[in-house]
């Protein structure tokens, strides 16, 4: 063994897997077997309706219940959830963000229902509803209210449950909506400032504690394929929020400015075709946030290899929780100082990227935060990722297997049945039974109660955990204390990015396609119009946002309202639009319950003519069925061209209104 270093081997981030599906039983299942395999933390992944305040008899939950994540409706389902496993000596990870709040009530009132110490629960609760306006979608309520009740949580955490982290600052899903560094950068750190300007604003916590407070906030972050420019980003990261702590905030203490962040390696990058390269990216990409000592993650979560195909099974997690392993106990990663100290390239691309987002801060600041450029910064992170898109489109962007090297030999790991994990329909069915049952089994006078407790703190100003956590233990639903935040703070629908966007590319593609709108358009007798929609409670938008802006650069009249519709809602857009053409984005499993949905309610109105088109992580089987029920086209990420699917629209559009029955 090679003795050279002088110094005892560190120890290994957190091991997660990001988990969760159908109901609290089988996540609970999950989460013992792996921990068994030796994960050393959880990351609880919540479904839809969990994550945007509703109950699964909701409307919108329709075709949602536990296909992304677990639904957790009520304190019964976080005592299923959590079944045999030790609270006080968990690390748990809660990917909540509008209701952050709730199910860490949920959480505590289970630990205190089994007589755990709440000083010793320890975990974080994602929280950044900013970056929900921006990317995820998950949002609920306007954005002052939100960070009200962010600030609640961080007020009451750092006495309550002082081990615990109210907020991780997400920079993962900007890079998902294709933020470039710069922008992951400076955008996740203008988040932390606006939340801590609230906390020091609202008077709950006194200046001598602020350094604590400060030193609770984490971040959680993404690690693209460019391995240098990560490795980079993850020091200037460092070393910005440092500098934030000592020169706005005045903390002194070393281990209250240490940037703790978590990682979630990069899932735009995982592609459908040959996907068993996207191990070898998933590698790759954590090199960039554990090689370097100064910037390594606290806790590690990687997406497994057929991602962009489907649910992954449990082997496919264990496949990739073996990665993690074996770079933790196998290298000697562990056993050195910093590699990269003293690195002319590293520090000069370090030194770059803390320019660039010093920069885009200060912009942001002149604003009035990160709150105030809601707008701007949406705007920016859809304009990025046009400009992503179309240099893979043009080949300037090279992505194995997508846009170069696309031969295969056909792979043994994608192929059959059972080759992804699937949610049995039938769950939903049974959630809301079980919904129902719990509703009649409880005290509804200490329900009635606990929610009237919870509205006056919510109206008053005054902390909202301790009533939440009574709320909890009262056996209030999810959907119930949604329903009171939303009518005391209202609800939000966030901007698109996309009413201002029209590049103007005349690309040689772009331009054939926009004369054949114009073609067809003048035969339609008005211009060709297209309404994309987005049904149910999936907020990831960015396909449904680069379809918008590239049909208005090709000259369509494109209708986009944003996230979160019903289908009754875009059917009636669609009859208000006068619609030739309506597209449907769905990542979240749901696209046959949706899709459906969507035909009949178009039928309802007498627009049973209009030819839909869907795009989403479809299943071959399933686009099938899709197609069979009357869908005109079926897209995948495989099919990247985006110029080609706004030349298969206009095709589509002609055949229905032009061409003779």
């Amino acid at each position: 063994m090679d003795k050279s270093y002088q110094h005892k081997p560190d120890r290994p981030w957190i091991f997660r897997t990001y988990a969760g599906h159908s109901t609290a039983e089988k996540s609970n299942a999950l989460y013992r077997g792996n921990l068994a395999k030796g994960q050393t933390g959880l990351s609880i992944a919540f479904d839809l309706p969990t994550q945007t305040a509703y109950d699964a008899d909701h409307v919108l939950s329709r075709g949602e219940v536990g296909k992304v994540g677990v639904p957790v409706k009520h304190l019964g389902d976080m005592r299923a959830l959590m079944a045999d496993l030790p609270l006080e000596e968990m690390n748990t990870s809660m990917t909540i963000n509008a209701p952050a709040a709730w199910m860490l009530a949920l959480y505590v009132a289970l630990a205190d229902e089994r007589g755990d110490d709440r000083k010793k629960l320890r975990g974080t609760t994602q929280n950044d509803i900013v970056k929900e306006y921006l990317s995820r979608g998950t949002y609920v309520f306007p954005p002052e209210p939100s960070l009200r009740l962010i600030s609640d949580m961080v007020s009451w955490c750092y006495t309550e449950v002082p081990k615990w982290n109210p907020m991780n600052v997400c920079s993962y899903h900007l890079q998902e909506a294709g933020a470039t560094p710069e922008q992951e950068l400076a955008y996740a750190l203008a988040t932390a400032i606006s939340v801590l300007d609230t906390v020091k604003a609202g008077g709950q916590v006194p200046e001598s504690d602020f350094e604590t407070v400060f030193g609770r906030i984490s971040f959680f972050v993404n690690a693209g394929v460019r391995f240098v420019t990560e490795l980079c980003k993850m020091r200037a990261f460092v070393e910005l929020w440092e500098e934030i702590g000592r020169e706005r905030y005045g903390v002194t203490s070393p281990k209250a400015l240490l940037f703790r962040y978590g990682v979630q390696v990069n899932s735009l990058g995982l592609t459908e075709p040959q996907p068993e390269n996207n191990v070898y990216r998933i590698l790759i990409e954590s090199l960039a946030v554990t090689l370097s000592k100064k910037a390594r993650c606290r806790a590690l979560q990687l997406p497994a290899w057929n991602e962009a195909l489907g649910l992954p099974r449990p082997w496919d997690q264990q496949w990739s929780l073996r990665l993690q392993q074996i770079l933790a106990y196998e290298t000697d990663l562990l056993e050195y100082e910093d590699i990269f100290d003293g690195s002319h390239v590293i520090e000069s691309k370090t030194d770059e990227l803390k320019q660039l987002a010093r920069k885009t801060l200060a912009d942001i600041d002149a604003r009035g935060g990160a709150t105030q450029s809601i707008d701007y910064m949406k705007e920016s992170l859809v304009g990025a990722h046009i400009d992503r898109i179309k240099a893979i489109e043009s080949g300037d962007l090279t992505v194995v297997g997508v846009n170069r090297y696309t031969e295969s030999e056909v792979s043994p790991l994608a192929a059959g049945e059972g080759s992804i994990q699937t949610v049995d329909p039938a769950e939903e069915a049974a959630q809301v039974r079980g919904l129902k049952e719990w509703r009649k089994s409880r005290d509804q006078a200490a329900v009635d109660a606990a929610l009237d407790g919870l509205r006056q703190a919510a109206s008053e100003g005054t902390n909202i955990m301790e009533p939440s956590i009574a709320c909890a233990k009262a056996g209030v639903t999810t959907g119930e204390w949604g329903t009171v935040m939303r009518e005391v703070f209202g609800e939000y629908r966030a901007p698109t990015g996309v009413a201002t966007i029209a590049r103007g590319d005349v690309g040689e593609d772009i331009d054939a396609v926009r004369k054949e709108v114009d073609r067809v358009s003048e035969a339609l007798g008005r211009r060709l119009t297209y309404v994309v929609g987005k049904p149910g409670l999936d907020g990831h938008s960015n396909g449904s946002e680069q379809i918008a802006a590239r049909g208005r650069e090709v000259g369509m009249d494109v209708v986009y309202e944003g996230i979160r519709f019903t289908p009754a809602e875009i059917a009636e857009q669609a009859k208000e639009a006068k619609a030739h053409v309506v597209g449907l984005s769905v990542l979240s499993g749901s696209h046959l319950d949706l899709a459906r949905e969507t035909l009949a309610e178009l039928r309802k109105l007498g627009l049973g003519d209009v030819p839909v088109i869907i795009g989403g992580i479809i299943p071959p089987e399933d686009a099938m069925a899709l197609k069979q029920m009357g869908i005109a086209r079926v897209y995948t990420p495989k099919d990247f061209k985006i110029t080609e699917i706004m030349g298969d629209v206009v095709k589509i559009a002609e055949n229905a209104w032009l061409m003779p029955a």
